[in-house]
């Protein structure tokens, strides 16, 4: 699946502002059908947001079950003839969607994007009413999990992810428009030789019989530097320009479908970074160099929009990670919109790119979410159905980001149970999808202290160790020495792996403008005696080759008695306003990545 994109032979139209909006907590819309006209006792909403912190209102932040959205766009006269589809970036946690009331998609799964072909349902140069519910409900067979429990109060849903649910349509909505004979798909890896680059890529197409496949390679200034022909084949770029940390270049790969007499068919353009990922030994190589990954992990969130993406606050976030020196980090713990990866591609970021499989473990739950009692891997809780789900979910991801030079890692999981045998019986074909779906990358799982070293079951299938771990915050809090002591001594078995090893969480939990001395814990003081204590403990093994804190920036959660105000373990606020251990990390990291 193609991405909206405006070409030669391509035009987008988007559908972002406010669109009709309501809640139907009784999910009578379905049966009343409220897709089948205008909809009724609507409000307005923004597109792309989250719907639950638009308005003060406890009604619509808790909401449990279907939201219904809906928008008219008006089809481009110019667009008579041709074939017209409506892409949806994202819809949390699964939605339905109708076109002029003819249902034409469902999708499971919220962070990922999906498609439908309305080219029979609308008109060019008429309008179109297209109406979207979402439901952002969990149970065992979603990704990720929840469950919902019967209260004398009613419904509640109950999930094991430490960031609030929040859901909507997050991300932008797109009406585009190809010819009859277009492209579906185009996959590219990329190769060194010496001072040369080589691009192999892999195209399909759609009623395109009879037709050829023609390519021209690029350089950022729009020279042409390769051609190519046929449907698969390989490019050579001499003198290549490569991509690196700090450094995104990008060619741009047109892939042409030509028809009888040079018709031009379809015209698509893929930006292509030239660079090889490679694990050897305990070293994370980049173009055949060790990378020393510094950064964060990372949520979708702001104040107001939730996990709506917005422009203007991407680009602060990024010129943040640039002024405090990081080179990395993870979209924990779901794939990240479409713009936040273009940009991370066109700046050189290194990006640990994660499913949203989070919660998949419920001795989580008596220590950070209060007493639950459910069994992580049983025929009644996560099973063979929720694997397949996960499955689908490793497909869709791969499919969306495999051509992305930032991209050098997959991460399937985030703190799942990984020290029983069921575990490793619902691990391992998951590991052998995202291999055999793309060879060229490591892929690994992260590791939560639950399961420590000599205990984890699954980090044997992984190309990389990614640890998160919690000495002098969720254990020895406040002992910073017998923290210091224990983690070192556990990260030492890690380092016998002989793999490369990134701390992707470490953090504590820090009030803004809360002072003492001596440190003490909540304090600012605190969160950064707590960071050098753990750099102190990374820095006396060459296996560790990354530290991403958790987290960037405070975030929303769930209420509780050890979340004030959401997690406050961000080196910025949620406003992104800098704490004390921010400069720590722009000294440490600043020259280092």
């Amino acid at each position: 699946m193609l991405r909206p994109s405006d070409t030669a032979t391509r035009e987008r139209k988007s559908l972002v502002g406010l669109w009709r909006f309501r809640l139907d907590g009784d999910g009578e819309g379905r049966s009343a059908r409220w897709f089948d006209g205008p909809l009724p006792d609507a409000g307005e909403m923004a597109v792309p947001a989250s719907f639950n912190d638009i308005v003060p209102d406890a009604a619509v932040h808790d909401h449990l079950g279907d939201v219904w959205y809906q928008t008219t766009v008006r089809v481009p006269r110019g667009w008579d003839g041709r074939r017209v589809v409506l892409y949806l970036e994202s819809a949390t946690h699964r939605a339905t969607v109708w076109v002029n009331g003819t249902e034409v998609v469902s999708h499971e799964g919220g962070y990922l994007p999906f498609e439908a072909d309305v080219t029979e349902h609308v008109r060019a140069g008429d309008e179109a009413r297209v109406t979207v519910v979402v439901n952002n409900t969990l149970g065992f067979q979603t990704i990720p999990p929840g469950v919902i429990e019967v209260t004398p109060e009613g419904e509640r849903q109950r999930y094991w992810h430490d960031f609030f649910n929040y859901a909507g349509l997050h991300r932008p909505v797109w009406l585009y428009s190809t010819g009859r004979a277009y492209l579906t798909d185009i996959t590219v890896v990329t190769e060194l030789d010496g001072t040369d680059g080589r691009i192999e890529y892999r195209t399909q197409a759609s009623d395109a019989d009879g037709a050829d496949v023609r390519v021209v390679l690029r350089d950022a200034e729009g020279t042409e530097v390769a051609r190519g022909a046929g449907a698969s084949g390989t490019v050579t770029v001499p003198d290549v320009h490569r991509w690196a940390p700090g450094d995104g270049y990008l060619y741009d790969l047109e892939v042409q479908l030509v028809g009888s007499g040079d018709d031009l068919l379809d015209s698509y353009h893929q930006p292509v970074g030239v660079r090889t990922v490679a694990v050897d030994g305990n070293r994370f190589l980049v173009n055949g160099e060790p990378v020393q990954f510094t950064g964060f992990g990372m949520h979708e969130d702001h104040d107001g929009v939730g996990k709506g993406h917005n422009d203007a606050l991407m680009l602060r976030d990024f010129a943040l990670l640039d002024w405090i020196g990081a080179n990395s980090f993870r979209t924990s713990h779901y794939p990240y919109s479409d713009a936040v990866m273009d940009y991370a591609d066109r700046h050189g970021i290194l990006v640990i790119d994660e499913t949203p499989a989070v919660g998949l473990n419920m001795g989580l739950g008596g220590g950070i979410f209060g007493a639950q009692g459910y069994t992580t891997f049983s025929p009644e809780t996560v099973n063979d159905e929720t694997r397949e789900v996960h499955a689908q979910v490793i497909r869709e991801l791969v499919d969306r980001d495999k051509n992305r030079p930032s991209v050098v890692l997959w991460s399937i999981a985030n703190e799942p149970e990984s020290d029983t045998e069921g575990a490793e019986r619902y691990f391992r074909p998951l590991f052998e999808v995202a291999r055999q779906l793309d060879p060229t990358r490591p892929v690994g799982f992260v590791n939560v202290m639950l399961a420590p070293y000599g205990k984890c079951r699954v980090s044997q299938f992984g190309d990389v160790l990614m640890l998160n771990r919690y000495y002098g915050w969720y254990v020895d809090t406040g002992e910073l020495a017998a923290a210091e002591r224990e983690w070192a001594d556990e990260l030492s078995g890690w380092a016998r792996e002989g793999k490369p090893i990134i701390i992707t969480e470490y953090g504590a939990d820090t009030y803004p403008g809360l002072h003492a001395q001596p440190p003490a814990p909540w304090s600012e003081e605190y969160q950064v005696a707590y960071l050098e204590m753990n750099h102190r403990v990374f820095d006396r093994f060459e296996a560790v080759v990354g530290e991403q804190v958790w987290n960037f920036a405070d975030f929303a959660t769930t209420s509780g008695v050890n979340r004030v105000g959401g997690n406050k373990k961000g080196v910025f606020t949620r406003d992104r306003r800098p704490k004390a251990a921010a400069f720590l990390l722009r000294d440490r990291w600043q020259g280092k990545s």
